[in-house]
């Protein structure tokens, strides 16, 4: 199966602590999908919501096609709805409701000739949790560095 990253959302696994990731499918319009293979799009601003008994991700900015006539031309904004099985649905509401946890959009890609989404279920970080974990992160770089550097001598 080949996979082409579209867009990834860098500061999903900053702003949050991911326990779960998952794959959905993405219910689109054609233009939309010769936006996406253009890259055009913006995922950082998306999240996603159940309305209903329904998964929508909300945000996600797809921009026009570059080629497409007037007559031709999708909302940017509007909802997507997320294509899974209703088992899946069901888990991940009743997840949601118990663990007051959010799902957050975190990549788009074509797998295939299919465009998933690929979310996190997560709770955010605070402030002061970032900051260890980026601290963390520049301290095991220069461990590293340190290392490298008595291994060349």
């Amino acid at each position: 199966m080949a996979v082409k990253m579209i867009v990834t959302n860098k500061t999903a696994r900053r702003d949050y602590d991911i326990t779960e990731t998952f794959e959905a499918g993405i219910m689109l319009r054609g233009s939309e999908v010769k936006s996406l293979r253009e890259s055009k799009v913006q995922i950082s601003d998306a999240y996603i919501r159940f309305e209903g008994n329904q998964l929508w991700v909300v945000g996600l900015h797809i921009s026009a096609y570059s080629r497409a006539g007037t007559h031709v031309k999708h909302d940017s904004e509007r909802k997507r709805k997320l294509l899974l099985h209703r088992y899946e649905l069901d888990r991940l509401l009743s997840k949601t409701n118990q663990e007051q946890a959010q799902l957050i959009p975190m990549a788009l890609y074509f797998k295939d000739s299919h465009v998933k989404l690929e979310f996190g279920f997560g709770k955010g970080r605070r402030t002061v949790d970032k900051r260890q974990m980026i601290a963390k992160r520049d301290a095991d770089r220069e461990a590293r560095r340190e290392l490298s550097d008595r291994q060349r001598r």
